[in-house]
């Protein structure tokens, strides 16, 4: 089972010395292997060593971004597996996160690749769909370029306008890469979103009657233009040799439904992005990494996300409480 609570400075669960991981809950032989952890914290473990310990039905939504095996300077983790075990490897993965979802709860999968391994995406999502079924798919637009010409005139462009950023590719046989993949696996295929959650106003307001709309708000769509805030290495030393932006995984959060009691688990979770979304939308996390340097960086970060929204006093406001206008431009 996992305990609710909105800090860790008191942990009911005792400990074990052994890499300070909670004790499972003792007592009860249905529960004798199952981790009876706090929620709004990081734990230094493996994720398959902790799933296997989790609390089946436990989770609400996942939201990560795996190590690619694109060679990556992780400093911990040997970014250059076998494609058989790199795959064996999210196969388990998969196997694991489904036991710990909820029916209803949603696996939101950030995955991209290389122009010279376009398959790598597609390939590691076949092995979820062993486990999953894929619902939506989503494309993370890192850049994108506009043209001028006759529509875009009619919508305020007046000259050709490129947004975002990317890694340039010094080849003559591949294109630039400006997008990756979001695929969200659910259990069924038909759980219940909130899409207005992250909708977009109508371009046209005639479609708002047209389509017998009570708001001026449209689905977004699965083409999803998220920039980073600021490019590790340009403007910022660089942490963290792969992370994504913090918008990535508010939407999907948002897109699944924020409720009261929500629990939101990330497998990977790197410096801790997944985390400080979550405390923007003002529900749980829990995350597991295996490097202590990541944790210690997700740490402050999270201190950080915690003393600017005790700022906006909104810290301990039920989520339902939240005025969208208080953070509705943090990404902005």
């Amino acid at each position: 089972m996992v305990k609710k609570k909105r800090s860790h400075s008191s942990v009911t669960a005792p400990r074990n010395r052994k890499k300070g991981r909670p004790k499972s809950v003792a007592g009860d032989p249905m529960k004798d292997n199952l981790l009876n952890v706090d929620s709004n914290k990081i734990y230094l473990e493996d994720c398959i060593d902790f799933m296997t310990r989790l609390a089946p039905k436990s989770i609400d939504v996942i939201v990560t971004s795996p190590p690619y095996n694109l060679r990556k300077p992780y400093s911990k983790y040997e970014d250059n597996r076998e494609r058989k075990d790199y795959l064996d490897f999210l196969n388990k993965t998969a196997r694991l996160a489904k036991e710990v979802l909820k029916d209803e709860g949603s696996f939101f999968l950030n995955i991209g690749g290389k122009p010279s391994d376009p398959w790598l995406a597609f390939d590691v999502a076949r092995e979820f769909e062993n486990h999953f079924v894929l619902q939506n798919m989503i494309h993370w637009i890192k850049h994108v370029s506009i043209t001028k010409d006759n529509s875009t005139r009619k919508n305020g462009l007046n000259g050709d306008i490129s947004f975002g950023h990317f890694k340039p590719i010094n080849t003559n046989t591949y294109l630039n890469q400006c997008q990756e993949y979001i695929f969200h696996f659910t259990k069924t295929g038909k759980v219940q979103l909130d899409k207005l959650a992250i909708g977009v106003p109508y371009q046209h307001k005639s479609n708002v009657t047209r389509w017998r709309k009570k708001g001026d708000l449209r689905d977004r769509g699965n083409v999803w233009f998220i920039k980073y805030e600021n490019k590790q290495g340009a403007v910022e030393p660089i942490l963290h040799p792969a992370i994504f932006p913090e918008k990535l995984p508010y939407l999907c959060i948002k897109l699944h439904g924020v409720k009261e009691g929500l629990v939101v688990y990330d497998p990977f979770m790197g410096i801790g992005t997944t985390a400080v979304a979550c405390l923007r939308l003002g529900v749980d996390y829990i995350g597991t990494e295996i490097d202590k340097s990541y944790v210690d960086i997700a740490e402050k970060r999270i201190k950080e996300r915690k003393k600017e929204l005790s700022q906006l006093k909104i810290e301990n406001v039920k989520p339902a409480q939240i005025k969208e206008s208080v953070y509705i431009d943090a990404f902005s």
